[in-house]
């Protein structure tokens, strides 16, 4: 072997170490910022420095009473909303009328129809629909809006937009933000919190996909990679386990739509508080059944996500009834349409990112002061419908709700050689809950394509921060994929248990044989 056959060699191996290199942990002087100046999770506690971000309060923002709330009393409260619709309709026509209409001094009587419709609930339930609102929809003192982003005030909010939100307002005249005071109220429980600042020494992640040394809590509250970051999303705390009622529809350009009813089970094994799980590479176990409409209704999935090198960081197996058969479903990943979407979802874009990150580059680009969709109340509140929400071009914007917080900024570059349909993506995620709340997609001809956001509530009863709603906007064809609607369904079992074996594709080869 001549000298530059060694040299060549020599790189090549030094590529390879670079490449499974596990990305060094926290020091233990940084880790000592956890609950002190940064929160437990890793988020910076204290507010910013002109006042429009606040310090954090997380679980100071809920009573026992909201905390301990439960499928079957959520559900009764839902109910109880659509008995109260049955005997008076006019009262939400009525609430619709200035919602549609909706102006900075609209806000007051907007309120005080909200009002009167709560207390035509028997008085127990009127009761905690009003906490509910005061504390989970960011009531009292933080209910009305600051100010509304228009296309006619945009270069003053400019810096503080992401390209997805500027290209909204740039493709429909009509859009709008609507933003509201600050409230920083993720909180999780205290085990997330113990076993987060111990993940911030142990924790490392290996390439793009392997994480090693992390256990139940967030692997790593301070983050020295774009991949580090996204991570966290994955691994955030859910709850131990959920059968959540989904529904969800394609948008045409002229507003027309039809509903798709799942029914999705999940356990997290990963941050799973009900059994120990040390050192697992399963990071959650996935079915879903298609209830409706009938030509798609009994279509099975079942995925089981993990951690580690190789592969798409999942094995899935589907049901489909016109075959009859359950079989391996090798594209449930990447930029493959996930079924029932019409391609306007891609698998990855679930939960706003998930699966393999190995396609691509990561870039930590930093912190930035973002206007994001928080403490989203209303628009999943009983007192609204699907036909409230969903609109042409876009969702009613009159329902969503903006605040200003500090995101993380990942840039995600297609590596070169590697086929996916977005050559880049660029992601804001929450520092209070590392949830992702808005995705920039872009083709492969660096036009941006498609704009993701995820709707975020603290959910007080898990705890958690998810986004409900989520939609993803195609900026070329004009149409828009929505999910995770609750509105008109079920509250989500939060309280539910499942044994592994339920996810087992035996299982699913037995649920199949009863359609």
């Amino acid at each position: 072997m001549n000298r530059k056959q060694w040299v060549a060699l020599a790189a090549g191996v030094a590529s390879l170490a670079l490449s499974s290199a596990a990305y060094a942990t926290a020091t233990a002087a940084e880790a000592a910022r956890l609950g002190q100046d940064l929160t437990s999770v890793g988020a910076t506690a204290a507010g910013n420095s002109d006042g429009t971000i606040p310090a954090w309060i997380g679980g100071k923002n809920f009573d026992d009473t909201i905390k301990n709330q439960t499928p079957t009393t959520l559900e009764a409260l839902r109910q109880q909303f659509e008995a109260v619709r049955a005997k008076s309709p006019g009262d939400f026509d009525a609430l619709l009328k200035y919602l549609d209409s909706f102006t900075l001094a609209d806000y007051p009587q907007i309120s005080k129809q909200i009002d009167s419709i709560i207390a035509k609930l028997p008085k127990d339930q009127a009761d905690l629909a009003t906490k509910q609102r005061a504390e989970i929809g960011g009531g009292g003192k933080f209910e009305a809006p600051q100010f509304i982003i228009t296309k006619d005030n945009l270069a003053k909010y400019s810096d503080h937009l992401t390209a997805g939100q500027k290209a909204m307002f740039a493709k429909y005249p009509d859009y709008k933000m609507i933003v509201y005071p600050t409230v920083r109220s993720a909180f999780f429980p205290d085990q997330i919190y113990q076993a987060t600042i111990k993940n911030a020494t142990s924790a490392s992640l290996k390439g793009t996909d392997d994480v090693e040394g992390a256990v139940l809590g967030f692997p790593f509250p301070i983050p020295k990679t774009g991949a580090e970051v996204i991570w966290n999303h994955k691994m955030r705390y859910r709850g131990s386990a959920v059968r959540r009622y989904n529904n969800q529809a394609i948008v045409k350009s002229d507003g027309s739509y039809k509903i798709t009813k799942l029914v999705e089970d999940v356990k997290f094994k990963y941050s799973n508080l009900k059994e120990a799980n040390p050192g697992t590479k399963i990071l959650l176990y996935y079915l879903s059944e298609v209830l409706s409409p009938p030509r798609v209704a009994g279509q099975l999935i079942l995925v089981h996500e993990s951690s580690g090198s190789g592969g798409s960081g999942r094995d899935a197996w589907i049901y489909n009834p016109g075959l009859g058969r359950v079989n391996r479903a090798p594209d449930v990943g990447y930029d493959n349409p996930y079924i029932g979407t019409d391609g306007e979802q891609f698998n990855d874009q679930v939960d706003e990112f998930n699966g393999a990150l190995d396609r691509y580059d990561w870039k930590l680009l930093g912190k930035k002061d973002m206007y994001i969709a928080y403490d989203s109340f209303l628009i999943n509140a009983p007192l609204i419908k699907y036909k409230d929400i969903i609109r042409p071009g876009h969702i009613n914007q009159n329902l969503a709700r903006y605040e200003l917080h500090r995101v993380w900024v990942v840039d995600a570059t297609l590596k070169a050689g590697l086929r996916h349909q977005f050559k880049r993506r660029t992601f804001y995620v929450d520092e209070d809950s590392w949830a992702i709340a808005a995705v920039d997609d872009y083709d492969n001809r660096d036009q941006l394509w498609k704009v993701q956001e995820a709707q975020l509530i603290t959910v007080p009863f898990v705890p958690t921060v998810t986004g409900i709603p989520e939609i993803i906007y195609d900026l070329q064809s004009g149409r828009y994929f929505i999910t995770a609607l609750q509105n008109e369904d079920k509250i989500s079992d939060f309280k539910i248990d499942f044994k592994d074996d339920y996810f087992s594709p035996n299982n699913l080869n037995h649920k199949s044989q009863t359609k």
